[in-house]
């Protein structure tokens, strides 16, 4: 397999690993992106992609031509959207089908295994930014990491029959926090009530209620994208400072001893099935650790003399 088709097969990989973690609710596909090395490139591909998208819906009407739009089309890294968002299209179908029903039916289990996948990947952005942490940066992270503590503290709702605007301003907010890692969408959804709709939307192929979503979706994108784009490029020592305080916060809603049956968030002592839950923690952590270790070898690759740069 040459070095280009195995780099679109890991992009693909990359995309489906984020769509599966935003139907598991507290599990975010930006942490997923982060963990597989790509979150910079992603972002700074979208708000490119975003800005190629306004400047020709503003230049093309007024005859100005599309080189303006054109110039930020260029500087998105085409082959990783592409990858990432067929592997995303395809598991968030599957894993609807066929992860959601286990996180229902298998919930300390599922969550403890999907726990020590986040505990693991708070040292993906501690060490991101190539800088030592200073007293300032871990008061800020210890404040994001008490927003997010809150946050998933909230009490699920349920409901059956949204309308329109709230499915578009629903789907703007959960579709933000797929791309910020330590938020998860289907949280999002959860703390809205719309979770169990929206899965239902997806199995049941209701296109109406797809096409509203997908619309809150772009908006919420297109807006949020070029903030973090931003933030990125202009602080991305402190970006990824918050970043940190929000996955260490949002393992409260992952925690797997908590009174499942009666739907309520509430952190319990680790009673029942120790053994088994610690172990898939433990399972969890291995897991992103030889994702790291691939993701790190195939950087190495890529920046090999005469490699092929996806």
């Amino acid at each position: 397999m040459s070095n280009g088709t195995g780099t679109h097969l890991l992009n693909v990989a990359r995309g489906g690993l984020m769509g599966t973690a935003e139907v598991i609710p507290g599990v975010s596909g930006g942490t997923v992106a982060l963990i597989t090395g790509i979150y910079d490139r992603l972002i700074t591909s979208a708000g490119h992609a975003v800005s190629g998208i306004r400047i020709a819906a503003t230049d093309l009407p007024r005859g100005k031509g599309s080189e303006r739009a054109l110039t930020e089309f260029r500087r998105v890294h085409w082959q990783l959207v592409i990858g990432v968002l067929a592997g995303m299209a395809v598991m968030l179908v599957v894993a609807a089908r066929v992860v959601a029903p286990l996180v229902e039916n298998y919930p300390q289990y599922s969550f403890a295994l999907f726990f020590g996948l986040v505990l693991a990947s708070l040292w993906v952005p501690y060490t991101g930014s190539g800088r030592p942490w200073t007293a300032a940066n871990y008061g800020v992270a210890f404040l994001a990491a008490a927003a997010a503590f809150f946050l998933t503290g909230l009490p699920p709702t349920e409901i059956t029959d949204p309308n329109p605007l709230l499915i578009i301003g629903a789907a703007a907010v959960a579709i933000c926090a797929l791309v910020l890692p330590g938020v998860s969408g289907s949280f999002m959804l959860l703390a809205f009530g719309m979770y169990t709709v929206t899965i239902n939307a997806v199995n049941e192929r209701d296109f109406g209620y797809l096409a509203l979503f997908a619309f809150g979706a772009v908006i919420g994108l297109s807006l949020f994208v070029k903030l973090l784009q931003w933030l990125l490029e202009h602080y991305h020592h402190l970006t990824l400072v918050v970043m940190t305080g929000l996955l260490l916060g949002s393992l409260r809603a992952l925690w797997p001893w908590q009174p499942w049956e009666e739907e309520r968030r509430e952190i319990l002592a680790p009673t029942d099935n120790v053994v088994a839950t610690s172990g898939l923690i433990l399972l969890g952590m291995a897991i992103v650790i030889g994702i790291l270790i691939v993701a790190h070898r195939h950087a190495t690759r890529e920046h090999e003399p005469g490699a092929i740069v996806q």
